[in-house]
């Protein structure tokens, strides 16, 4: 993608939660992801969650994941920060699956 074609807010989300559920269920097949896009972040930030047989991270009552709007609209162009939160990504979602991976077969 080119940073210096525009991409509105909701755009961007949807982005950011294609990006994040492709990235974790390599890890998990049954991960799910939220990517919270709530009033109070319109147009400035995001919040990613994610959910795994009733675990959340980051945990109720603690603060998402939180991704800034320019930082997705820069990053999601640049290999080394989508590499970086791929990896993030991933890191967490066998952290809640513990030994209970289930990885696709390619």
């Amino acid at each position: 993608m080119n940073p210096r074609i525009p991409a509105s807010y909701s755009e961007l989300g949807r982005w950011l939660h294609n990006f994040a559920t492709s990235h974790g269920k390599r890890e998990h097949l049954a991960v799910e992801v939220v990517v919270e896009t709530d009033e109070a972040r319109e147009g400035r930030a995001y919040g990613l969650r994610l959910i795994l047989e009733g675990r959340i991270f980051p945990p109720p009552g603690a603060p998402p994941i939180e991704l800034s709007y320019p930082e997705v609209a820069e990053g999601r162009s640049r290999f080394a920060w989508c590499e970086a939160l791929a990896e993030r990504i991933r890191a967490e979602v066998r952290r809640l699956a513990g030994d209970r991976r289930e990885v696709r077969s390619v």
